[in-house]
């Protein structure tokens, strides 16, 4: 038993070093002070963390692909959380169908995707539109929105609601008060995956972006193509701590497992 365990913990160890190895590497590249990638360095310098303010074309696509995942979390979950309530709650016809369509996002290539948004944006002359870009992400996150929110409403009890209907209380005001506090691990869940999914997106986004509508990663992915700077590895360092932080805050307020997985029914 006693080797066992520590063979097990052996594995976990190498695993974890194993996965955190390249965002080591990447932290450590960052702050270079060479004008190219190289590790290790002579020098650490924040040259490159300096430089990011300084790329204009960075700063603005960061702000964009904030704005895009905002958008496309909220209305993914928007629209996630009545279609979880109905697959929930009732038994018709075309159910499971329904549900494999809703989920069908996940299944598909992203390259598939890119080439069907790319070719029907165009026959609709939407080619470059921020909405028509935020449309093509609520799609590929709905899923994620919908699995979490499904998760915290089924075998969701309807006392609680029918209690609040017979004391006068509207659908609405119902759901509000009553509904949404009950599945509200799994709508924050979905919302978090959601907005990362939106914002990390990149090989469905190269096709639809254009250059007034350029995402942060298809912008790090023209700086790689064009140099060799560490440009990419300071921002990258940016968003593994801002990740982390993220991730702290969210464990702190309200338990990051909890938002993460959802309460098991």
């Amino acid at each position: 038993m006693k080797q066992n365990g520590f063979l097990a913990l052996l594995f976990n160890a190498m695993f974890l070093t194993f996965i955190a190895a390249p965002l080591v590497v990447v932290v450590a590249v960052s702050f270079t002070d060479k004008g190219f990638i190289s590790l290790p360095f002579d020098g650490a310098s924040l040259r490159w963390f300096r430089a990011i303010l300084d790329n204009d074309q960075i700063v603005d696509a960061f702000w964009l692909s904030v704005r895009l995942a905002l958008v496309a979390a909220t209305l993914g979950v928007a629209l996630a959380v009545p279609a979880a309530l109905a697959i929930a709650r009732y038994r018709f016809p075309g159910r499971g169908a329904l549900t494999s369509f809703f989920l069908s996002p996940m299944m598909i290539p992203a390259v598939v995707l890119g080439i069907a948004f790319l070719r029907f944006l165009s026959m609709l002359g939407l080619g470059g539109s921020f909405w028509a870009l935020c449309a093509t992400h609520v799609i590929i996150v709905l899923p994620y929105a919908l699995r979490l929110a499904l998760s915290s409403a089924v075998g969701l009890d309807r006392d609680a609601e029918r209690a609040a209907l017979s004391c006068g209380a509207s659908r609405f005001t119902a759901f509000r008060r009553v509904v949404l506090p009950m599945i509200r691990t799994g709508v924050a869940g979905g919302w978090v995956l959601s907005f990362i999914q939106s914002f990390d997106e990149l090989t469905m986004t190269i096709f639809v972006a254009t250059p007034g509508t350029t995402t942060l990663p298809v912008a790090m992915y023209n700086q790689i193509a064009q140099t060799i700077d560490p440009l990419v590895a300071s921002v990258s360092t940016v968003m593994i701590v801002g990740t982390v932080i993220l991730m702290l805050v969210l464990d702190r307020m309200v338990g990051l497992d909890r938002v993460l997985i959802g309460e098991t029914r």
